[in-house]
């Protein structure tokens, strides 16, 4: 599928005038634990393939932003964005969607590595946790709102506690990697708009 930037939302024909359903997934996958984002964004791909069909997006914009967008029954289009990019240069990737999931590695300190926390933006409070993306996503959709641009109200994180974030090169440690499958769960879970307990990074 064409790399894309999330400027060329499509419509949600399931909910017209309503813009898609967003999973922003952020990681690198040459820096160890930060490769999840990537990781979980191929294995969506996989399920949406599975269930939804697939929408042509066209080319345009950042090569480091890839868009593959689905339309899925009972849910309407949703767009899988997975870039390494982080702070300002997310901006077009959290405006103009009804709904914005997030999936990241983080490290927080008040969790196992391997630990899947589901957050809300308002659980995060205070200084900000290790994760380059964390920080960058929070501050990205603080500036959006201060400029009046289009940002959903509803934003869901989905992080994982990460193990190893820094060895460049490094292999994704077993822990994160056999959480892979629990968050592709939960971010499908959001998506068909089932229920979820929602816990803060301060529960551990």
């Amino acid at each position: 599928m064409a790399a894309s930037t999330a400027s060329s939302t499509i419509t949600n024909e399931a909910r017209p005038g309503v813009g898609p359903t967003r999973v922003l997934c952020l990681g690198n996958e040459l820096i160890a634990d930060d490769g999840l984002g990537i990781v979980v964004a191929a294995a969506l791909v996989t399920h949406m393939e599975q269930t939804g069909s697939a929408i042509p997006t066209e080319l345009a914009g950042d090569p480091a932003v890839t868009v593959r967008a689905f339309r899925v029954p009972q849910v309407g289009v949703v767009e899988l964005v997975e870039t390494a990019l982080t702070g300002m240069y997310l901006l077009e990737s959290v405006v103009k969607a009804s709904r914005l999931i997030v999936v990241d590695s983080v490290v927080t300190g008040s969790a196992e590595p391997g630990t899947v926390l589901q957050l809300r933006e308002q659980d995060l409070v205070g200084p900000r946790g290790g994760s380059p993306h964390y920080i960058g996503i929070l501050e990205t959709l603080d500036l959006a709102r201060a400029l009046g641009l289009e940002v959903p109200d509803d934003v869901l994180i989905v992080a994982v506690e990460a193990g190893d974030y820094w060895t460049v090169g490094g292999a994704m440690t077993e822990l994160v990697k056999a959480a892979v499958p629990d968050v592709v769960e939960m971010v499908v879970a959001l998506l068909e708009g089932e229920a979820a307990v929602v816990h803060s990074a301060r529960d551990g």
